[in-house]
């Protein structure tokens, strides 16, 4: 947080005041994601701004952060294989230093492994077993010469990495723990500057085997609280490196990213840079806040048509112009240090350059800055309409070029080149936005979250203070008020209790009264067991008596009386089952609709009405007897039916008919009681092939649709009858509502009072709240995202008209338009 600005100090405790507030609204808490509001907060107070600079390997995003600060302290190098995180902090010039933390032996050899496949080469296991790694340097050193040197081929560059990556291990295998990473401070290397400590870690083979580097460095850009972050390549060859450069740009704590992009030397975006882009946008601690560089931009003044496709590239799917920059870090950073150098030490050749330069076989190698010099001096065409009529001649070695060049021209050409490197428009734009963009932008990103939340609050408390403040003050008027009501109500009360009745009846037609499919099924499993059970039971020998004493003067009795008596007796006894059956399943519906329409809203509100229910109860209860009725009527003829055989009972080839004859030729034996007797188990197999088809067409479809019906033409022309009734009882309910409206409307009043004094505090605490975001807002000048506040004049408008002049209230920070308004707490 900026300490110059003291308004802004409480800034958390005020945003969290209006988070709170809505809390204590569940009407508008489900309407509001909070987490963008949480994610602005966060980077307005915090202490850090981290910039992570990402894009591939190779795209030059440690060159560019060196250039940036016009210091030379991030390795960087073509191919360069390594997962190193760069942490880079402010510190006052005494305190400047470097923490190194070193991959462990397991990461390193991991690091080594994808390089062996991506070179092709069959690896050992392990690579802390020297001849191991004399095997390795060998075979690279190889790959390097079949490819014309290290930077000659992609497959060349990662023959380097590996190389260094080995030489790295060997040389600080001390320092490297087999399975953690180990952290040491630069005096434990005996270097007393950050300067020597970024050249130890700038080393090429140290930087391959160092995990985290942080530097604490004195440079203005990184006061406030900003950190650069270099991390590894998107597409690293270690699939870990690559998430963890991912999972950084995820990040909440990542505040801005400055994305570098390969497309200037690609001509495309890869596939990584795209998913780059995709996952930027789902990290509310980032936002807009990106800067787009399309590094290595000095290859396109040599090849138009990559020139072209870049523009193309950029104007279609880079909208916003004022955070694209397009640089060549290499020229711009070097053509900086250049600057500190003179004739005496070659510009040097003999300082910068001096490990690059170390002569082989007699002749001096050419940094890679000179050869682009010399290209920029000779076939960029930059220096066309310049006063520099610069020649590169053939004869010269690139050297010797270089040195001529700068002797004829000196460091104006320099800083000509520097200002066509870019990198002076990327840091100017990176140094504004930093210095005089950020924080205000961070503020008005914060207001703009806050917005909407505020401007519900705002409704909410106005819509709810004026709707309390509308209603009656005085009991004669709420009494008043609430007679005027009576007959509206009543008849609500009556159409809610005909809507009740309707559901529930049609619940139980479309089979979605779980208890009463419940009942009903227990009804039907008893009609089934009774069944089961009587034919178990049925005794010939009794039918055979019954049917004997009917005829006094014959000693037969024929097979056809014996299930006579049979159809009669199974047909009565199954009749007291169903008739049973049936007065237990109304029982239990009614007493669960009683206690259901108990529980009404409307049978609650008929009480305060009437004083009493209205006669629902003594209504519900007469129709429940009607229905019992109705429905035992209903059941005994259904089994009255039973008596009469069933109708293709003895059709030809059914297999009733083939039982029929079989038995009665059993009962042909003989003409006394015993053959009939002998017979009873194909008697009663006969009897079940008559029975179990009517029983089962009584439970499964006549009694449950004899049921359906008679519930509707029972229950749905009481609830119409009842609803009128209801409604007639105007004169009752206005004497006794007479009788209670007077306490009822001193609570109400005392009620409506007692809320007004709620949303009052809330909205002293809300403008409070905004009052001090406001201020702190107006000391960032953020001035045009103002929140809005609650005023007196606010709460005492109930319509947007004044006086015929329309008055927006939504908008000018909640005021009226053409009032000017001070804002107050409301005691």
């Amino acid at each position: 947080m900026n300490e110059s600005l003291p308004q802004c100090q409480h800034l958390a405790t005020h945003v969290n005041s209006l988070l709170d507030l809505l809390q204590q609204e569940p009407s508008l808490r489900s309407q509001q994601n909070t987490s963008a509001i949480e994610a602005s907060l966060k980077k307005a107070i915090s202490p850090q701004f981290e910039i992570v600079f990402a894009g591939a390997f190779s795209a030059g995003k440690s060159m560019l952060i060196n250039a940036l600060l016009e210091r030379e302290l991030l390795y960087s190098a073509e191919g360069h294989a390594t997962g190193t995180e760069c942490y880079i902090y402010y510190a006052e010039p005494a305190e400047e230093r470097v923490v190194l933390t070193f991959l462990s032996e397991a990461q390193i050899q991991e690091q080594a492994q994808a390089l062996c496949q991506r070179l092709n080469i069959e690896s050992s296991p392990t690579i802390n077993q020297s001849e191991v790694r004399q095997l390795l340097h060998k075979l690279c050193n190889k790959i390097i010469e079949q490819e014309g040197g290290e930077s000659k081929s992609e497959r060349a560059k990662q023959a380097k990495a590996l190389i260094l990556l080995l030489e790295g291990f060997e040389q600080n295998q001390t320092r490297i723990h087999p399975n953690n990473t180990a952290t040491y401070s630069m005096e434990q290397f005996n270097f007393s500057n950050l300067a020597e400590a970024a050249s130890y870690a700038r080393r090429g083979s140290n930087s391959s085997v160092l995990k985290k580097v942080e530097y604490y460095c004195h440079h203005a850009l990184l006061k406030d609280g900003n950190v650069l972050v270099d991390l590894p390549g998107i597409d690293a060859p270690v699939k870990k490196d690559a998430e963890l450069a991912y999972q950084k740009i995820e990040h909440p704590d990542t505040s801005a990213v400055v994305c570098v992009l390969k497309p200037a030397s690609a001509g495309d975006m890869s596939i990584e840079e795209t998913e780059l882009l995709e996952k930027m946008q789902g990290n509310l601690g980032i936002r807009d806040r990106v800067f787009y560089v399309f590094n290595r931009i000095d290859q396109t003044w040599y090849a138009p048509q990559l020139r072209q496709r870049l523009e193309t590239l950029i104007q279609t799917q880079f909208r916003d112009n004022s955070r694209i920059h397009k640089t060549s870090g290499l020229l711009g950073f070097y053509g900086s240090q250049i600057k500190q150098t003179n004739g005496g030490n070659r510009f040097g050749l003999d300082t910068l350059f001096a490990e690059s330069v170390k002569s082989m076989g007699g002749e001096e190698e050419t940094p890679q800055f000179v050869s682009e010099f010399n290209n920029y001096c000779a076939n960029s065409g930059k220096l066309t309409r310049t006063e520099y009529k610069v020649s590169v001649h053939g004869y010269q070695t690139p050297n010797e070029n270089y040195l001529r060049i700068l002797s004829e021209w000196g460091m104006p050409l320099i800083n000509q080149l520097i200002i066509d490197s870019g990198i002076e428009d990327f840091r100017n734009g990176i140094t504004r936005y930093l210095t005089e963009e950020k924080r205000p932008q961070l503020f008005a990103t914060l207001a703009d979250d806050l917005q909407p939340l505020c401007i519900n609050l705002r409704k909410h408390y106005l819509d709810n203070y004026r709707d309390l403040d509308s209603q009656p003050r005085e009991i004669e008027a709420m009494k008043a008020q609430e007679l005027t009501r009576l007959n509206n109500e009543l008849q609500e009360v009556g159409i809610q209790f005909k809507w009740y009745l309707e559901n529930e009846v049609n619940e139980i037609v479309v089979n979605g009264d779980r208890a009463f499919e419940n009942d009903f099924q227990k009804l039907q499993a008893r009609m089934v067991s009774r069944l089961d059970e009587l034919l178990t039971t049925f005794s010939v020998e009794n039918a055979h008596r019954l049917a004997a004493m009917s005829h006094s003067r014959n000693a037969t009795v024929p097979l056809i009386a014996i299930l006579v008596e049979a159809l009669y007796y199974l047909a009565n006894e199954l009749e007291d089952v169903l008739v049973e059956g049936v007065k237990i399943l109304i029982n239990s519906f009614c007493k669960r609709l009683l206690d259901r329409v108990r529980q009404g809203e409307y049978y609650r509100k008929l009480y305060r009405l009437l004083g009493n229910d209205g006669g629902i109860e003594a209504q519900l209860k007469e129709v429940e007897i009607n229905l019992i009725h109705a429905l035992v009527n209903e059941a005994k003829v259904e089994c009255d039916r039973y008596v009469r055989e069933s109708p293709r009972f003895y059709d030809e080839g059914t297999f009733s008919i083939y039982q029929f004859r079989q038995t009665l030729q059993q009962t042909s034996q003989g003409y006394d009681c015993s053959s009939i007797v002998k017979a009873e188990p194909a008697i009663r197999q006969l009897l079940k092939l008559d029975f179990d088809p009517k029983v089962s067409t009584t439970i499964h479809q006549n009694f449950r649709h004899a049921i359906n019906l008679t519930l509707k033409t029972h229950l749905l022309p009481m609830a119409d009858q009842q609803a009128d009734y209801i409604l007639q009882q105007y004169d009752q309910a206005r004497e006794y509502l007479g009788q209670t409206l007077e306490q009822e409307a001193q609570e109400k009043i005392a009620r409506n009072v007692r809320l007004q004094g709620t949303i009052q505090e809330k909205i002293n605490a809300y403008n409070q709240a905004v009052v001090a975001i406001n201020e702190c807002l107006k000391g960032m000048q953020v001035y045009e995202r103002q929140l809005p506040l609650i005023s007196e004049f606010d709460l005492k408008v109930k319509d947007s008209f004044v006086k015929g002049e329309f008055v927006d209230y939504s908008m000018n920070n909640g005021h009226a338009s053409h009032v000017d308004v001070e804002v107050v707490n409301i005691v």
